[in-house]
């Protein structure tokens, strides 16, 4: 079976979903840490199934998202109605967007910004994200940069299991053009259930970037400045010195006053 993970979001979610308490802790860090203003109000672009959204409700905020994909927005906001939270979460274009309100922060933090594939798309969205934040409010942005010394073979895999549902997932590179500046990962689920088995698999094309790069597209946004800079351990007293060897990301970006 041939399909897009992402109309899966029942899946995505147990794969992707094991890691937020670091996340969720890391980020309430941030807010009380960078933040110039109270942090009440949280919205997260290309929000998905909302594991991240859906946490930090329970924990009192009140939170906005938005995803291109149908499936996952319905689906997050199922899960936020069987809570008794608020259903928030639209279809929308991360690139192409704006909220009622202001945020006071918002977050993107596992390489969602990297489908954005052209400078136009990713200058639009840190546009949008600027004018959907407070000023003094944060957007806390996560992202795999490319490293000068680069390994002939990228691939990784890794398994999640929920009661009788097991996923095991495998993701490989299949294509880099550093020149083009995309490269193409091929992302296979094979799930198991006591009613049969199944394979999900396509490919996800994303855009790179080198430290230069991102440090370049951030500086044209002027009223952003980076506070912080972290690594996907989510460790608070932990900041990172950023060379061109690094390789995955967190910005934390505080919106001027």
């Amino acid at each position: 079976m041939t399909a897009s993970i992402y109309d899966f979001p029942k899946y995505y979610d147990l794969v992707y979903g094991s890691d937020w308490k670091a996340e969720v802790e890391f980020m309430e860090y941030c807010f009380e840490t960078y933040a110039q203003i109270d942090v009440q109000n949280v919205f997260e672009p290309a929000c998905g199934t909302g594991r991240l959204l859906f946490r930090l409700a329970k924990r009192g905020y009140h939170i906005d998202g938005l995803d291109i994909n149908q499936n996952a927005v319905d689906y997050c906001n199922r899960r936020l109605k069987k809570h008794g939270i608020k259903e928030q979460v639209v279809v929308g274009d991360m690139c192409d967007f704006s909220l009622d309100q202001p945020a006071d922060a918002a977050f993107n933090t596992i390489n969602s910004f990297r489908h954005l594939e052209t400078e136009k798309q990713s200058l639009a969205h840190l546009k949008c994200m600027l004018k959907a934040i407070r000023p003094g409010g944060l957007y806390i942005l996560g992202i795999h940069l490319t490293p000068a010394n680069q390994p002939d073979a990228l691939s990784e895999s890794w398994s999640a299991r929920q009661g009788h549902l097991a996923v095991n997932t495998r993701m490989w590179l299949i294509e880099s053009n550093q020149k083009q500046r995309y490269e193409t990962f091929r992302l296979c689920f094979d799930i198991y259930k006591p009613s049969g088995s199944q394979t999900i698999q396509n490919d996800i094309r994303f855009r790179t970037y080198t430290r230069s790069q991102i440090l370049n597209l951030i500086g044209k946004v002027k009223q952003f400045e980076i506070v912080g800079i972290y690594d996907f351990a989510y460790e608070p007293n932990e900041q990172i010195d950023l060379n061109d060897n690094t390789e995955d990301v967190i910005f934390v970006l505080r919106k001027k006053s």
